[in-house]
């Protein structure tokens, strides 16, 4: 990857740096920063910069598959509840499973919004009677959730976790019936499980 080379040669330099011998602009190489940090390819100190990491070299290989891996390779079971169930069973669900977000769905399993932790810590503190309503009225709404599909790259889910400041995503597919943009919840893609499957991968190597 070109930031590597630009870090191997220009160390320490930033990220406003790195981006302007790019052309591009910073947010669209954060991500793209965050991941080789996490992958050890390249080190942050604050304040100064950016340096090579103890990977010395991506080999073609490795940059083969991180680019070939696909969302629906390594997502994880989706945990879901239903738009009717109660704040205080979804604040169960979400501690038994441990787990940020919870995804919303209607009774045929279609995508209706996605909670979170804070959603329902919010409405609850100092209000016991909010643990009784539905999901559905603290929800962030279908149009405003953040999705990928199976086919998607990890990179491209990478990048939109960390663009959006989210923990996980919605794997989702077309549903077979209903309206245009309907989709079907089939995984859960998330942070942690990202950087775990590329880590085990290029140990591999």
């Amino acid at each position: 990857m070109e930031i590597l080379d630009i870090v191997k040669k220009h160390a320490p330099i930033t990220s406003e740096q790195i981006a302007e011998m790019l052309n591009l602009t910073r947010p669209t190489i954060r991500s793209d920063l965050s991941i080789l940090v996490s992958l050890d390819y390249i080190d942050a100190k604050p304040k100064v910069g950016y340096f090579p990491g103890t990977r010395k070299k991506m080999g073609e290989e490795d940059k083969q598959n991180l680019f070939e891996m696909k969302v629906g390779d390594i997502h994880a079971v989706p945990v879901i509840v239903r738009e009717t169930t109660t704040i205080h069973d979804a604040v169960v669900t979400l501690f038994l499973e441990n787990v940020g977000h919870l995804i919303v769905t209607d009774e045929e399993g279609k995508l209706v919004g996605i909670v979170s932790r804070k959603d329902m810590l919010k409405v609850t503190l100092g209000n016991a009677a909010a643990s009784a309503m539905p999901v559905s009225f603290i929800m962030t709404r279908r149009a405003n959730v953040v999705t990928v599909s199976p086919e998607d790259s990890v990179l491209d889910a990478a990048r939109k976790i960390i663009t959006h400041q989210i923990d996980s995503l919605p794997v989702v597919v077309p549903a077979p019936s209903g309206h245009d943009g309907d989709v079907n919840v089939v995984g859960r893609i998330s942070k942690t499980n990202i950087i775990r499957k590329l880590l085990e991968m290029l140990a591999e190597n």
